[in-house]
């Protein structure tokens, strides 16, 4: 077992490796995104290449981006993004670091005045970034200006050695025993640090040799692409990370035999007990959903810029609200998901060697990081609530939210399945999720609107508004599930498999947040009940095929990283062997013996321990 400092040591190895590959090559940027990710140890890099560089893009002006991405893409120097602090996260405009500008330097002096204004959490800070994007308070003639991104140099270019008035550490091990422990987090505390006025991003604002404070003809929704694409990016991250664990879980499940013998014949694969399938299979439906989901935000994100660069903001709200919601029910679900697949393997899940541990305490910060995934509901909420206070008013919804435009019929026309085979029309699904997704918000606003303040209201159905948006969320999820099979598919029978993954999903959600349909009267139990049924036939027809569907990931062994997700199914003899390798196996008499397990087998343990 690797100390941290071997971890750390061993992943900045691999990092510099990867850097030599990519320049050797020539790989293009795409390529040396999917070689960094397929290392598949967290790294300084993660930070430097997907915040870094980005935000400098998003907020820095031509001439700033002229100086500062040359350095950045030669890696002459590697940054950070330190916005967290010790005592404020998701509340931005609450950070205390401040940037107070001085005239006669023509710059800023940086300064940390309280320990809850430390910078702490920025992966890459504690022992590798030369630079830092430091969110701070702008101060200058006497005036508070609010938070403003600068540039920060916080260690020589020459020896590493942090630079006079920075105090700069790593924060220490974090949940797992590798996982995102190869990842430098750092603290970063200023005393007096002066940077050059030309430091501060002014892409959205510019202050001036005399210190006044001015804003740029540049919109500042621009500012909110570069948080698209990374939201963009870490749903997709989802699927790829759910997938993993289902491949795990579905190939072990059908290795693992138990119980159900009869006549001498060998026993029943766990993958054929309905129990299994009913924890399973939603969750490689929800992989696939996923992946779907991920593509369509790609091209959200395209339109989205689209529209920026031509000054149209009309989009922002809608696309704000539905990447942070997507999101956060992406993280959430996906970490869920992860540890339901270890407890599907059983004891033999909770062993290293499954790759389930690791891949969990690697993929949960995502919950956190990014946005506080009770946060971004709460956002998505409060874009719903306008959007119901603006109906009618000449202001439609558009995108994922124009259901709501037929919130009348939502809220009075109840479900009409009376058999089975009706619950895998496209069309009953559908308006399905749209009428419990209105009801839930129609809910939700009339119990703001009669409290004494709408602050009081909103805080007051905080826990409903979560359910409502969670509802619209897993609405965008099964409609861009849907209509991604709209479309050729090719290859024999494929499209079948996923038609039937879609309707699992769909199902899968329709029975286990049951309550909602029924509190909101669209559903009657009889009906509820008739969705579990379908979705009983519907794993029966996806169970001969579900090795074949995680075999479809294409994840190498050795990406896996699993004694029990093996292609080749050799699960007991690579646990085996796995099990050997393992250090405390080095001598087949253990430390400690002597000292303290001998004098208890030969009753001499008092004078054995007095000597100690």
């Amino acid at each position: 077992m690797q100390t941290r400092s071997e971890l750390l040591k061993d992943t900045f190895r691999k990092a510099a490796h990867a850097w030599e590959l990519i320049n050797k090559l020539h790989f293009t940027e795409e390529e040396a995104r999917c070689l960094r990710k397929h290392i598949d140890q967290p790294s300084y890099a993660d930070l430097h290449w997907g915040v870094f560089i980005p935000a400098i893009k998003g907020q820095a002006t031509d001439a700033q981006q002229k100086k500062w991405l040359p350095l950045a893409y030669s890696q002459a120097i590697i940054g950070c993004y330190a916005q967290t602090e010790l005592g404020h996260g998701s509340n931005v405009q609450r950070l205390e670091t401040t940037a107070t500008f001085e005239p006669s330097t023509d710059g800023f002096i940086v300064n940390t005045p309280t320990i809850a204004a430390t910078k702490w959490w920025p992966g890459g800070l504690g022992k590798v970034s030369t630079h830092a994007i430091v969110h701070a308070r702008l101060l200058t003639n006497g005036k508070d200006y609010g938070i403003h991104a600068f540039i920060v140099q916080i260690r020589s270019l020459e020896d590493h050695q942090p630079l006079p008035g920075i105090t700069v550490a790593d924060i220490g091990t974090k949940f797992g025993s590798r996982a995102y422990n190869s990842v430098d987090n750092g603290l970063l505390r200023f005393n007096n640090v002066h940077i050059p006025r030309e430091n501060m991003l002014m892409r959205l604002a510019t202050v001036t040799k005399e210190g006044k404070y001015v804003h740029s003809n540049v919109p500042t929704q621009l500012a909110y692409g570069a948080m698209v694409n990374v939201r963009k990016s870490i749903v997709m991250d989802a699927s790829y990370s759910l997938a993993r664990a289902v491949t795990i879980a579905v190939r072990y499940s059908a290795v693992r035999r138990q119980f159900g013998v009869q006549d001498g014949q060998p026993e029943m694969q766990v993958l054929d007990y309905m129990t299994q399938q009913s924890r399973l299979f939603p969750l490689l439906a929800t992989a696939y959903a996923y992946r779907f989901l991920g593509q369509w935000m790609s091209s959200l994100y395209s339109d989205t810029m689209a529209c920026f660069e031509n000054n149209d903001f009309s989009t922002l709200p809608e696309v704000h609200a539905c990447t942070a919601g997507l999101k956060s029910i992406a993280t959430s679900t996906t970490a869920d998901g992860i540890e339901e697949c270890r407890k599907l393997c059983g004891g033999h899940g909770y062993l290293t060697s499954s790759g389930l541990p690791d891949l969990f305490a690697v993929y949960v910060p995502s919950c956190t990081y990014e946005g506080d995934n009770v946060i971004l509901l709460l956002q998505v909420a409060r874009y719903l609530m306008k959007t119901l206070k603006f109906l009618g008013s000449g202001k439609e919804p558009s995108g994922t939210a124009a259901y709501l435009s037929n919130v009348t019929e939502l809220v009075s026309k109840n479900c009409e399945v009376a058999k089975e085979s009706d619950w895998i029309s496209p069309k009953t699904l559908r308006y399905a999720f749209e009428a419990r997704s209105a009801r839930l918000a129609l809910k939700c606003a009339t119990q703001i609107a009669a409290a004494s303040t709408q602050d009081e209201g909103f805080s007051e159905a905080s826990c409903e508004l979560l359910g409502a948006s969670r509802a619209h969320c897993e609405l965008i999820i099964v409609t861009r599930f849907m209509g991604a099979l709209e479309r050729e598919i090719p290859g024999r029978g494929v499209k079948n498999q996923l038609q039937i993954l879609c309707n699992i999903y769909a199902l899968s959600l329709v029975t286990t947040r049951a309550g909602d349909f029924l509190m909101t009267g669209y559903l009657s139990p009889e009906q509820v009940e008739l969705a579990k049924s379908q979705l009983r036939d519907l794993f029966k027809k996806v169970r001969h095929n579900a090795v074949s569907l995680v075999d479809a990931f294409d994840y190498t062994d050795f990406y896996l990283g699993s004694s029990l997700g093996r292609y080749d199914g050799n699960v007991y003899e690579s646990l085996y062997n796995e099990a050997l390798k393992d250090p405390t196996n080095a001598s087949a008499v253990t430390e400690g013996y002597t000292e303290f397990i001998r004098p208890i087998l030969k009753q001499q343990l008092g004078t054995s321990m007095s000597r100690l």
